[in-house]
């Protein structure tokens, strides 16, 4: 097991995908880590589907613009959001990199897309009007090793100190 900030520097987003199948508990666990995410509020007013059979994961696929490797992963999560809250983008983001740190934690890799057609996903997978499909995250063992390499820009390039243009130097604070 990684610790969390290893596992936030190593972590990447795969979308090649090994036939290993994840076990059930590792699942529970990464949706547990979901539902223990905090929320706007404290509303809660995420929901999660799971989606593991080949076919329904192909429908997945069928279903979205963006995300046709989602049919060769091991399994899915739809996270779905009442759009009522100003707050329900935010929340999304805190579950999925929840869901996604406590799934590399276990070597399972993962990544996400939101380029859907909602109506579609609605009718196939029997979601609510009230709720929105904001995010959909395919999970699976990655189909070969990951480097664990990023390509980020710098520190010194992305924070600042007190203001703006004042320049992150860590010797400073």
């Amino acid at each position: 097991m990684l610790d969390t900030y290893e596992c936030i520097v190593s972590k990447l987003d795969v979308r090649e995908f090994s036939p290993e199948k994840v076990p059930a508990e590792t699942k529970l666990k990464i949706l547990e880590a979901g539902r223990l995410t905090g929320s706007g509020l404290n509303t809660q007013h995420w929901r999660f589907v799971l989606v593991q059979g080949p076919e329904n994961l192909k429908k997945l696929a069928q279903d979205s613009t963006s995300g046709k490797w989602v049919q060769h992963c091991n399994f899915a999560i739809v996270v779905l959001t009442n759009s009522s809250y100003d707050f329900h983008m935010i929340d999304a983001g805190r579950v999925i990199q929840d869901m996604q740190l406590a799934a590399w934690n276990f070597g399972v890799a993962s990544c996400i897309f939101t380029g859907m057609r909602v109506d579609n996903l609605q009718k196939d997978f029997n979601i609510p009007e009230y709720l929105h499909p904001t995010v959909v995250v395919g999970f699976g063992y990655p189909a070969k090793k990951i480097l664990g390499r990023k390509e980020r820009l710098p520190l010194d390039e992305i924070a600042f100190l007190e203001k703006y243009d004042n320049k992150l130097n860590h010797q400073r604070f």
